[in-house]
């Protein structure tokens, strides 16, 4: 690349043109390089990544960059930890959506100050119709949620019978099989598995937890942060978020 002529082309240049060969280096070792595409990852399912690229955020994360003219893609990992781990280090870009804060665990990611949306975490019963206001109310019955949701082990009150299982296959299956009163699990994955499978289940409401959720860039890409909120407040004021978000999402936009 040019840098690379740039630099030692320095040692032989007057201070005064020391300091623009200096800044021209860094912007090219921070600008994407040409054909170079963002991978931003995460560790969520259907419908915010679908292997057809048709998800909300398979979606979402290319048209934010486009119009900051930077080629991005959002990429899935099984293994959310190990999504959180390759981020911070760089060997992906960012992270496609995640909760604040998260910065404060991984000091290498910086926040994109839009919100992506709003996570919804909810109850959904094939018996049960009550209003879920609270945790408190669910002391009453059995409670299913996936092992490791920090959301609902944090919520969930001493003493309510819970049955944890590994992931949203078991869970759904719990929940048919009628071993369990209600299960807890994210809103818009939820519904996916609902019409996927043809589980007569309804959500129950309000939700649990409500959380504001995010993209974040590695450190190197921190000129990128400012540009990439910016174009995200810009999709949400002109109807092209909600465009996204209304083919990807079934139901959005309802309660």
């Amino acid at each position: 690349m040019w840098y690379r002529i740039l630099l030692p082309a320095m040692k032989f240049a007057r201070p005064s043109l020391r300091a623009g060969f200096l800044l021209l280096s860094l912007l090219a070792i921070a600008l994407p390089s040409h054909g170079q595409v963002l991978r931003l990852n995460s560790g969520v399912g259907a419908p915010y990544l679908q292997e057809d690229r048709m998800g909300f955020l398979d979606l979402l994360i290319p048209e934010v960059f486009r119009r900051i003219g930077v080629k991005a893609e959002s990429v899935r990992y099984e293994a959310t930890e190990r999504a959180m781990i390759n981020a911070d280090k760089g060997v992906d870009d960012g992270v496609a959506m995640r909760i604040r804060g998260l910065e404060k665990t991984y000091p290498n990611l910086v926040r994109v100050d839009e919100k992506v949306i709003d996570n919804e975490f909810i109850a959904y019963a094939t018996r049960l119709q009550i209003a879920t206001t609270g945790f408190d109310v669910l002391k009453a019955y059995q409670v299913g949620y996936i092992n490791g949701w920090k959301v609902f082990e944090s919520g969930l009150l001493p003493g309510t019978p819970v049955t944890k299982v590994q992931g949203a296959e078991q869970l759904f299956t719990l929940l048919t099989s009628d071993r369990t009163d209600l299960i807890l699990f994210e809103r818009w994955q939820g519904n996916h598995i609902l019409r996927e499978r043809g589980i007569k289940a309804r959500m129950l409401r309000p939700p649990l937890v409500t959380t504001e959720m995010f993209m974040y860039l590695h450190v190197k890409h921190a000129h990128l942060v400012e540009p990439a909120a910016r174009a995200l407040r810009e999709m949400k004021a002109d109807g092209s978020y909600q465009r996204i978000a209304a083919r990807s999402l079934p139901g959005y936009g309802r309660p």
